[in-house]
């Protein structure tokens, strides 16, 4: 239940994609294992930067990348690290890894796509669509405020912390008992005032797409968005714990008592507690193609696209109380606005334990990058290496 896609866009900040298949050519070292692997048409000028950005792992922060760079001034990807620090393999840059709350900008567009359609209206409250569903002392809430994160439904009561999240790697939780261990408790702000980034929401729009639809969120997803969209190795992973295909393995730092750490295998795990806002599994191929058909209409009408680039004018959630922590509401419905430096970003980033990912490009796709870290310690700070991938695809 990571809320850290929006501490990774604070911190240097967006996580970004689009582009197409990238044809032969390979340089890599004569330790292909631990430095850049780089595949390349007409090579981008940032593709220096970027390949010196992911370069010298496995390290203490992340165990293997993956980075594809698109736009008008070509095509790039590039690889480092190791997908499995047991066997030492080489990623190849078309591995699957878990997408986590990328998974976000496919239910928007699952449910944009149903509003299209008549099938669902941004006014409509979660109350008519899923009676009983929440307490009866709860406000109004509109499928738009769940969309861009207004809503104000408190967060799922799950412990954060890594021991009971890994003992409980391999549970099935169902999809109402996610929102149902949120709702026992006060709405955190009136609906539409303020934005909390969070699954809740997202969850509960799983539960409407079903409902109006008949079908499962998982059929809908892949029917509206994942074959549409030509995407290969995207699935919905739903309670089965393994990652199926060639993919990249994940990792967790666990510190001892006496200050040692060890990395724990975290790539088998049900990812059933995250559902519509975190299951998918996918390669930084497929999330090129989803964002470049995405950002050209293919996927969502465009009448309702707008609403993907539209921030809510709100202030971000500020539960201090301090006004000089306000902040402006940064996330769209299913995507999020970033500026680096001088250039704004739309796109979305996601992590589970062992992986930490982002796709996001201009407006125009001029700039495109689609990346995946595995990050040894993905809901604890972001490490540098995000940083210097976002700066090198968006920076000067």
């Amino acid at each position: 239940m990571r809320r850290k896609g929006i501490a990774v866009l604070a911190t240097a900040v967006a996580a970004m994609s689009v582009a197409a298949t990238i044809s032969p050519a390979v340089a890599s070292s004569s330790s292909p294992a631990r430095s850049a692997a780089v595949v390349a048409e007409r090579v981008p000028p940032n593709a220096e930067a970027m390949r010196r950005a992911i370069a010298g792992l496995p390290s203490a922060d992340a165990t293997a990348a993956q980075v594809r760079l698109g736009g008008k001034d070509g095509r790039w990807l590039g690889t480092s690290g190791e997908a499995d620090i047991r066997t030492h393999r080489a990623p190849k840059g078309d591995e699957r890894f878990r997408a986590g709350s990328i998974t976000k900008t496919f239910t928007a567009a699952v449910v944009l796509q149903l509003v299209h359609e008549g099938k669902v209206r941004l006014d409509g409250t979660v109350q008519h669509y899923l009676p009983g569903l929440l307490p009866a002392g709860y406000p109004e809430i509109r499928v738009s405020q769940l969309l861009n994160y207004t809503s104000g439904l408190p967060s799922a009561d799950f412990p954060a912390d890594f021991d009971w999240q890994y003992a409980h790697r391999f549970t099935s939780w169902d999809h109402k008992e996610l929102v149902s261990r949120a709702v026992g408790r006060p709405m955190e702000f009136a609906p539409g005032t303020k934005q909390h980034y969070s699954n809740i929401g997202y969850n509960v729009l799983g539960l409407i797409v079903e409902k109006v639809t008949g079908r499962s969120y998982e059929r809908e997803v892949r029917d509206r968005v994942i074959v549409p969209a030509g995407l290969k190795d995207t699935y919905s992973a739903a309670n089965d714990p393994r990652i199926q295909g060639r993919h990249t393995r994940g990792y967790q730092a666990v510190k001892a008592e006496d200050g040692t750490s060890r990395l724990v295998d975290v790539t088998e795990w049900n990812q059933s507690i995250t559902w519509a806002s975190g299951d998918l599994v996918t390669t930084t191929a497929d999330l090129e193609r989803f964002s470049s058909a995405l950002f050209q209409g293919r996927v969502v009408p465009k009448p309702e696209l707008k609403l993907m680039f539209t921030v809510p004018d709100v202030l971000a959630y500020n539960p201090s109380g301090d006004p000089a922590k306000d902040r402006k509401a940064t996330y769209t419905s299913g995507l999020t606005r970033v500026e680096v430096g001088k250039t704004v970003v739309y796109g979305k980033t996601g992590g589970r334990y062992g992986y930490l990912n982002g796709f996001g490009a201009t407006l125009d796709r001029s700039r495109t990058l689609v990346y995946s870290v595995n990050s040894t310690d993905a809901k604890g700070e972001t490490p540098p290496i995000v940083g210097q991938i976002i700066e090198a695809g968006f920076g000067k």
